[in-house]
């Protein structure tokens, strides 16, 4: 399963490549946006990706809500435990598109860390998180002259 919210297209790039990648590689996937994915079901699936731009530090909101509400509805039915013990064959990849212009990826690490700790109170095991260098849409500064320099045109394939 693979879910993602983007605005401007970067996250949707990524979100894309890991399907070929993981299809490539033998995988059936899913992908979906997460505004498509309220009745899915995490515990469904060996592995959940997730992917989402980091704003300001945080991953925006229409996916803090999702995962805010997913929380809520796991803690309900009693799969949200004390001591978050780890189930054995779930697994979750955190993926976050970020432009970092001030302070580079220290900008976009608390957003992965943030969608990350939801899952661990799932018990699924975080296996990675991905920080994927992103261009900033509507900023020719920030896409040329910020903290990683030209970052115009990513994500590519390469």
């Amino acid at each position: 399963m693979i879910l993602y919210w983007s605005h401007s297209g970067n996250t949707e790039k990524v979100a894309v490549y890991l399907q070929k990648g993981l299809e490539e590689g033998g995988f059936q996937t899913t992908l979906l946006k997460v505004q498509e994915a309220a009745d899915i079901d995490f515990y469904d699936f060996d592995l959940v990706c997730i992917g989402a731009p980091s704003y300001s530090w945080h991953p925006p909101k229409p996916v803090d809500d999702y995962l805010k509400g997913k929380f809520n509805s796991y803690k309900k039915e009693g799969r949200v435990k004390v001591n978050a013990p780890a189930i054995p064959g779930k697994n979750a990849l955190i993926f976050c598109t970020y432009s970092g212009p001030h302070t580079g990826i220290r900008e976009a690490v608390p957003a992965g860390k943030y969608m990350g700790q939801f899952f661990e109170h799932f018990g699924f095991t975080v296996v990675d998180e991905w920080y994927i260098l992103s261009e900033f849409h509507g900023s020719e500064e920030n896409s040329t002259l910020g903290r990683m320099g030209n970052i115009k045109g990513l994500p590519s394939e390469e």
